[in-house]
């Protein structure tokens, strides 16, 4: 006899009860996933993970007794669990946004100021596909995995794998940086670091559409190299950090000397668009032993195949160590199959890098 499909614990904190019982509905109509139960505020959602501990949950901002963000910041510091925001605080480019980002969530989904419930009815599949990404990327389970197993494109599907490590033209020095949960706030440390003449830096960082615009101009306005979204034909050249847009993936391309980034559609790879592995791949295809590779922060392991890639062509790579990272996912995929010549606390990798560049 079939054993049933393990689904997905989650946990809705929201003070508002119509939002929560939307949510239910909405959730639990996917045979993959489970409402286990519903908070109205953090304290009550405390109770609940005691009794049980979910495998994810959604997370309103603005509620009584405790904020939201405040109770995520604690969360992943003495609990980690892939917590999704979704409120109607956190509109293009605010504040909130950003703590969230960095305070460790992996997505935030908006509400309209009005028709809450009509768009959580219409973005039924956007919700579920959110929990679900987010379980699958931070899964670390002592329990069997689920008996069907989600189909997981890797890089082949947007660039072969270089069939050869011809020695590329040019000696300019890339450096390629990748990370995902808590990656807003250790990437912001990485770029202060770094002085006006930096080498060119691409960096993908798991991020919602329109968020990542603001996040390069918050960026830009904070460090002394350059920093914008990219976009397709985009020189990497000294001085600049180039940043994927969400929900396109972005590749290195190298034209003679010149060095370049494509912007492009296409699946998720590694669970992700933008993916981490696509831009380490076209980099060590494309700048071989000229880049240098850095992996941070992140749930699950998109990246480490990439960067595995990257060493094999003559990169030396970094990663992020444990102790600094909010979740320790992708660096100890890429460390587990090889791919990694240093680890380092968060605050050395600029310095390390600038001294192989």
């Amino acid at each position: 006899m079939t054993a049933p499909i393990k689904r997905i614990k989650v946990l809705i904190v929201d003070d508002s009860s119509v939002v929560r019982s939307t949510l239910s509905e909405v959730l639990s109509s996917d045979p993959e996933i489970e409402v286990i139960a519903t908070a109205g505020d953090p304290y009550i959602a405390v109770e609940r993970i005691s009794k049980e501990v979910p495998d994810v949950i959604t997370l309103d901002v603005e509620m009584p007794r405790m904020d939201g963000l405040t109770f995520l910041q604690k969360l992943m510091v003495q609990h980690p669990i892939p917590v999704i925001i979704i409120s109607s605080l956190v509109g293009k480019g605010s504040e909130s946004a950003w703590k969230a980002l960095e305070h460790g969530a992996v997505e935030i989904i908006a509400k309209p100021q009005l028709g809450t419930k009509a768009f959580i009815e219409e973005s039924r599949i956007l919700i579920c596909d959110a929990v679900k990404a987010a379980f699958k990327a931070g899964v670390r389970k002592k329990v069997a995995p689920m008996e069907v197993p989600v189909p997981k494109l890797n890089a082949d599907v947007m660039l072969a794998r270089a069939s050869s490590n011809a020695m590329v033209q040019t000696t300019e020095k890339i450096i390629a940086v990748g990370a995902s949960t808590g990656g807003t706030d250790a990437i912001r440390v990485f770029l202060e670091m770094l002085p006006s003449d930096s080498p060119g830096i691409v960096i993908v960082q798991h991020m919602p559409e329109h968020f990542t615009r603001s996040f390069a101009d918050r960026l830009n306005s904070l460090c002394r190299v350059t920093v914008k979204e990219a976009e397709s034909n985009d020189s990497v050249i000294r001085g600049r950090v180039l940043i994927a847009p969400g929900s396109k993936h972005m590749l290195l391309k190298r034209s003679g000397a010149r060095y370049f980034v494509e912007v492009r559609d296409g699946p998720l790879v590694s669970r992700h668009r933008p993916s981490v592995d696509v831009l380490f791949r076209s980099t060590a295809r494309y700048a071989g032993k000229n880049a240098i590779g850095i992996i941070m922060t992140g749930m699950g392991d998109d990246g480490a195949k990439g960067m595995k890639e990257m060493k094999e062509a003559g990169a030396y790579t970094i990663s992020q160590d444990e102790a600094t990272s909010v979740v320790f996912g992708m660096p100890a995929e890429a460390i587990k199959l090889g791919g990694v010549d240093k680890i380092l606390p968060l605050q050395s990798i600029a310095a390390d890098a600038l001294h192989h560049a």
